[in-house]
Formats: C-alpha cells, sequence, structure tokens
C-alpha cells in the first residue's frame, strides 16, 4: 500500500491503459454433495451449529485440473474464440495436482491453446484465481497477447473432525480476459490490499492446512476485504448503492454477508453471488464462482463489485460494468445454477473414500 507521510492513502487504484474486460467466463462445482450434518453426526453426535446446508466434493476420478479444464471449456463456449489465440494459460490454487509440474500446461495442450502460449500456475490461498485475473489485465491491456485465461479452481482438504471440514470444498471458475469491444462486461478498476497476516497456512509435505482461529476474522478476513472494498470505492467516488451487485470470497456463510453489510450493501445485492452455503468454500474459485453466478443473470448496464481474499493475507477488488453482449453469451455454456442443482448427496463414509482420507498401511 502507498502512503504519504502523514499517513494517508494514495491513489492506488490500477486501471488499465487499454480497457479490457471479459471476453468469456465459466464455471464448474462437482455433483457430489456432503451434508454438513454428516460431519456433526460423525464427530459431535449431531449436536452444534452447521456453518453451511453442505458443500461439494469431487469424485474419485475429479481434481483441481479437471475443474479447472470444465470451467475453461466452459469460458470458450462463451467467448466463440480460437484458442490459439490465447497468450496466456493461468491456474491459481492451492491444491494443484502436482508439486511440480504446472496444471496450467495441461489446461492449455487440452483446450488446443498450445505450443504458442505463455502458461503458470499461481499461488495465493484463495485469492490465487484473482491474481491470475490481475496479471491477465495488464498481460492484455500491454497488448502482449490478445487473450488471457485465469482460472481459480480447488478441492479442499480439512481435516478430519476441524471446523474446515464442514466447509472445504471442490469447484472453480475460468475468465477469459480479451479487447473491450469483445468484452459482456469490462473492468473499471480493481485494487489490492495485502499484509504479513498469519493466518491460515499448509507447510510443505503437510496433508491439511493449520489455522490460527483468532486471527481468522479480525485482522485478517474482515480487515482485507473491507479495506480494498472501501478504498476502490473511496477513489472511484462511488458508494454500495453505485452497484448492482457485490460478491466477496465466501469460507463460510456469514462472513460475507457481515463484510457486505460493513460496506454498506444490503441482501438483495449479495444473495446472487452468496453460493457458500449450498456448495461451501470452493477456496481460490470461491469468490469467482459467486461472479460467475452473477454474471449469469446480470442485465446490460448492470454493475458489480467483486472481491476475493486469500490468507497470508490480502484481497483483489474489481469493479465490473456488463455491456450488451451479456445477454448472447449467457446461455452458450452451463450456468453456474446448473452445476448447484445437479447434486447427489454421498454420506461420510464415502466422503473419506472419495477424499482418500482413510490410510491403509
Amino acid at each position: 500500500m502507498n502512503h504519504t507521510k502523514d499517513g494517508s492513502v494514495l491513489n492506488s487504484l490500477m486501471r488499465p491503459s487499454t480497457p479490457v474486460g471479459i471476453v468469456g467466463y465459466g464455471a464448474y462445482v462437482p455433483r457430489y454433495r456432503l451434508p454438513a450434518t454428516e460431519v456433526a453426526r460423525v464427530w459431535r453426535g449431531g449436536e452444534g451449529g452447521l456453518p453451511v446446508t453442505e458443500k461439494a466434493v469431487p469424485g474419485p476420478d475429479e481434481d483441481t485440473l479437471t475443474i479447472a479444464l470444465e470451467a475453461a471449456r466452459n469460458a470458450l463456449a462463451r467467448a466463440q474464440i480460437d484458442p490459439h489465440l490465447i497468450g496466456a494459460v493461468w491456474v491459481g490454487s492451492e491444491s494443484h495436482p502436482y508439486a511440480v509440474k504446472p496444471t496450467s500446461t495441461i489446461v492449455a495442450e487440452a483446450i488446443g491453446a498450445t505450443p504458442h502460449t505463455e502458461a503458470a500456475d499461481w499461488q495465493f490461498a484463495c485469492k490465487a484465481g484473482t491474481e491470475t485475473i490481475q496479471a491477465g489485465m495488464g498481460f492484455v491491456a500491454s497488448g502482449m497477447a490478445r487473450y488471457a485465461l485465469g482460472i481459480g479452481a480447488d478441492t479442499a482438504q480439512g481435516r478430519p473432525g476441524d471446523a474446515l471440514e464442514y466447509t472445504a470444498a471442490a469447484g472453480g471458475a475460468a475468465y477469459l480476459i480479451g479487447p473491450v469491444d469483445q468484452s459482456l462486461a469490462v473492468f473499471e478498476a480493481s485494487f489490492s490490499y495485502v499484509t504479513d497476516t498469519p493466518d491460515f497456512w499448509r507447510r510443505p509435505y503437510m496433508h491439511y492446512p493449520s489455522h490460527g482461529q483468532r486471527f481468522t476474522g479480525e485482522p485478517a478476513y474482515f480487515h482485507h476485504v473491507t479495506s480494498a472494498g472501501k478504498h476502490l470505492m473511496e477513489q472511484m467516488g462511488r458508494t454500495a448503492a453505485d452497484f448492482s451487485y457485490v460478491v466477496v470470497h465466501q469460507p463460510n456463510a456469514k462472513f460475507p454477508q457481515r463484510a457486505a453489510k460493513m460496506l454498506g450493501f444490503k441482501p438483495e445485492q449479495w444473495a446472487v453471488g452468496l453460493l457458500c452455503p449450498v456448495v461451501g468454500n470452493t477456496y481460490a474459485g470461491a469468490s469467482m464462482l459467486g461472479l460467475a453466478a452473477i454474471l449469469d443473470q446480470a442485465q446490460p448496464g448492470d454493475t458489480i463489485l467483486a472481491i476475493s481474499f486469500g490468507s497470508g493475507a490480502g484481497s483483489d477488488a474489481f469493479a465490473l460494468r456488463v455491456t450488451e453482449l451479456i445477454t448472447e453469451r449467457q446461455g452458450l455454456a452451463p450456468k453456474t445454477a446448473d452445476y448447484v442443482a445437479r447434486r447427489t448427496v454421498i454420506d461420510y463414509a464415502t466422503y473419506v473414500r472419495y477424499r482418500k482420507k482413510l490410510s491403509m498401511q
């Protein structure tokens, strides 16, 4: 963050010198659902409150790669472009299938973007996905590429019995960034806010993440989300009333609603993008999935504020304006609500098997 000597914040809005926008978007959520009551039944005897209704669980043949690929294909279906014109394919996640071998090259190969493209995997906990969007905006605006594909996808893990197990879910979304004249939504500005706040981490070779519970809420999530949102609106000269929709990162059902209220938004502005209660926390795909759900029903002229959050900690905020092209692109791929409605309920034993939580020595 840039400050003057008296501590006031300098104008740190990030606006591309050449306007760019979202040419295509796509979402994907696995069909399997684990009810939160199942986790409570096993670990609490059915007692205690439930942070979500259920969460999405990847099948035995699904991982971050397959989720990212499905979302990317949906984004391409809406964009209707030649994949060979994509100059960058980036995948943000904290659960890449390989420690050394990029997810991005496999996705790029599968969609037909290789070999003349740039590819990389990104990291920043749950905001790894929006990091790819930020970079894509700059890549396209600078003229280094005509299109850039940014993806956020995860198959998150929670230690058995830990609070995270209720919400650590799977899903992803992809955004194809390109020229403004082909965009269904234009980026008006963005803003990033980061600090070294140790609220959540996983060391090498650790299967499950750890979290500093007292850091999770106030000094981490709420501080970064509201700071990014407030600075973006203040420096754009806008308030919550100037936006049709808002979507913020969703680690549970309560946090995003509280954060939106703190920023001055009303329930009707956040209701569409609030997916966590029924699919869980999809980590790098969370705020990006919520944005996809909003774009699925947005109308020309609508304005959207999207704010991510990544532990460690930081937030990216984006202001978008929906264009006339939205109506002709929405029906070209499955909508986010279609994936949410397509569900098969599983019990805890099946969940343990699918997520390989039971080790045989």
